[in-house]
């Protein structure tokens, strides 16, 4: 009886994945789809380039600022209940994002989807810490950021697609009420653990009556650890990288500079997906059982990041189509894919009482670098000039380097942390 009983714990948890990790898809999209619409909302709205960027970087304020609370609550609350009703307030700003007709409007309601989205990854995580053993975390980890990729994925070609058949207003309209029906789902199937579903427990030991700090005290733990730095350090620039030049202006540039379509633009931007698609369960693996290492993973990634970049800069107009798939493809597996091993390692190095805490905490970072590197990337752009309704090619080309200067210190910084994948 115990092991048929343990058996559909087994099942049972793999409903409770799909579940999230749909709602994660959501989370990549509501994050991406400025890059491939930034036109339509530059003309829509009569804005400049830094205006947009404020406009794509208000989802990382929200988002960023409730990460910390998101962890604490996913603690104490239950994650199930966090990822509910945030999931609500996210389907009614991206409505809202759709049927916005001005600037300030459009503003607040991507200030909504931020806040909104910010507990999926987070409360996510916790609750598969319930059902999936400590040897798995990595690899199943690395499949719920795949599944992020497809919803980067959905936010280039399809979007691109669909904001030119139906307009992009309507594509936020459907997305919005499709995040509402995947909360109503999440109430009727998901739970925080299998023993609230009467299901036998998986996982090590949870201790329940171990005695928990209060949330600041908590936070302490972590800010005093000086290896949780250099983890947060290396996250702040792949965020720059990722949010600030993939998720937004690298669409641009693709066309300001290359001359390329929208739909050609939307499928090299689809190589980030498609990236993290395909390689994020590889590093899991990698990580759980090849090298038995987070900290190889984190190392040998940042370097290839750096040659990207270094390529990137030194030929940043004369690359040909084919390459720029393949360099696309590879900044996807050194920005995106490998974030989960990040996060993992930041967990590793704390009690699991405050595992909410300490990855949501950590996962503030990459969107510091996002709101502060999108508006900042728009103003260099501005200030190089504008040839028509296209930036300039010098604008671009000190983007680059500046992503590059931060692809080093990166490097640097994940070179002081330590290994945390107890052999």
């Amino acid at each position: 009886m115990i092991e048929v009983a343990i058996w559909k714990t087994l099942r049972y948890r793999w409903f409770v994945f799909w579940i999230l990790a749909i709602q994660y898809l959501l989370v990549y999209f509501h994050r991406v789809c400025p890059a491939v619409v930034a036109s339509d909302l530059i003309n829509n709205f009569r804005i400049s380039g830094t205006s947009l960027g404020v406009l794509a970087s208000t989802y990382f304020y929200s988002y960023g600022i409730m990460q910390i609370p998101v962890g604490i609550l996913s603690d104490r609350w239950g994650a199930k209940n966090v990822i509910i009703l945030f999931g609500i307030v996210a389907s009614l700003g991206s409505i809202v994002f759709g049927l916005s007709q001005s600037f300030g409007v459009a503003v607040v309601s991507r200030i909504l989807v931020g806040f909104g989205v910010s507990a999926i990854f987070i409360g996510t995580m916790k609750i598969l810490t319930r059902w999936f053993r400590a040897i798995e975390y990595a690899r199943i980890s690395g499949m719920l950021m795949s599944i992020g990729g497809a919803g980067w994925l959905v936010a280039t070609t399809p979007l691109a697609l669909a904001s030119q058949m139906f307009g992009w207003r309507v594509s936020f309209i459907a997305i919005g009420c499709i995040t509402l029906i995947m909360a109503f789902i999440t109430w009727r199937v998901v739970a925080d653990s299998p023993e609230n579903r009467g299901l036998p427990e998986i996982t090590e030991p949870f201790h329940k009556e171990q005695k928990k700090g209060s949330g600041i005290k908590d936070i302490f733990i972590l800010f005093r650890e000086r290896h949780f730095w250099a983890i947060a350090i290396w996250f702040l620039f792949r965020g720059g990288a990722l949010f600030g030049f993939y998720g937004l202006w690298a669409g641009p540039y693709l066309m300001d500079v290359y001359g390329l379509s929208k739909y050609t633009t939307g499928n090299i931007l689809s190589m980030i997906a498609f990236a993290m698609i395909f390689i994020s369960p590889v590093l899991g693996h990698l990580s759980d059982k090849t090298f038995s290492s987070r900290k190889k993973i984190l190392v040998g990634t940042s370097i290839i990041n750096v040659v990207c970049w270094l390529i990137l800069a030194i030929r940043f107009d004369s690359l040909s189509i084919g390459e720029l798939y393949v360099l696309f493809f590879f900044m996807g597996i050194t920005i995106s894919s490998v974030g989960t091993i990040a996060i993992i390692s930041t967990k590793e190095f704390f009690p699991v009482e405050i595992a909410g805490t300490s990855m949501g905490t950590m996962n503030i970072f990459p969107f510091i670098g996002g709101l502060i590197f999108q508006p900042f990337l728009g103003y260099i752009l501005d200030m190089g000039g504008k040839t028509g309704d296209s930036y300039a090619p010098s604008g671009y080309k000190a983007v680059i380097w500046i992503l590059l200067m931060g692809s080093v210190l990166a490097l640097l910084s994940v070179l002081f942390s330590k290994e945390t994948m107890k052999r």
